[in-house]
């Protein structure tokens, strides 16, 4: 009892680590973004946010009706994630270039699908050109835990050459549903 008591503890204690340890990541990235730019660019930004914020309250009649499309929001990720599988605990961004038309972005995402965890890794390259803006995922790092899953790391190594996220995520959910499955079956059978 005293030992789950003590994990209890020691779980929320890693996760309030990890909440700073973002947090930190997130401060360092707007004091980095915030470099990019002249005082003059920031207080422009500044005004020009105000006006889009003051457009948006008038343009919505009450805060109930915000809270009902934030609820509508909720419930239509909440059946992407049961429908899918696919559970984000976690995600950061971090600029790391920025010039007139072409901006650099690492992110980091983990989460869970189904029950096999992973962690992705990858830097986000967009050009603005006149007309449209363009992305590129370059850089592309897949985690996953080659023990268990061993049938997955072919999978993943191409994935990562590729840098095809849309593959990925596709596969892994079809690939950890049936994986459960499995494992359900063989846990029927011991």
């Amino acid at each position: 009892m005293e030992n789950s008591m003590y994990q209890v503890y020691e779980d929320e204690i890693q996760l309030l680590e990890e909440e700073i340890k973002m947090l930190a990541e997130k401060y360092e990235d707007s004091q980095q973004e915030s470099t990019f730019f002249s005082d003059e660019e920031i207080l422009m930004s500044i005004k020009s946010f105000q006006g889009e914020f003051q457009r948006e309250l008038k343009g919505h009649e009450s805060p109930s009706d915000l809270k009902a499309q934030l609820e509508s929001l909720e419930t239509d990720l909440s059946f992407l994630m049961k429908f899918t599988g696919i559970w984000f605990t976690s995600h950061s961004k971090k600029t790391v270039e920025k010039t007139g038309s072409r901006t650099i972005q690492k992110h980091r995402l983990s989460g869970n699908c189904h029950s096999l965890p992973f962690q992705l890794e990858f830097q986000l390259l967009e050009i603005k050109n006149k007309e449209s803006v363009s992305a590129v995922i370059t850089d592309l790092n897949i985690i996953m835990e080659s023990g268990e899953y061993s049938g997955v790391s072919k999978f993943v190594s191409s994935t990562e050459e590729h840098g095809n996220l849309l593959a990925f995520f596709r596969s892994l959910s079809s690939y950890a549903e049936w994986y459960e499955h499995r494992r359900c079956t063989f846990l029927h059978f011991k």
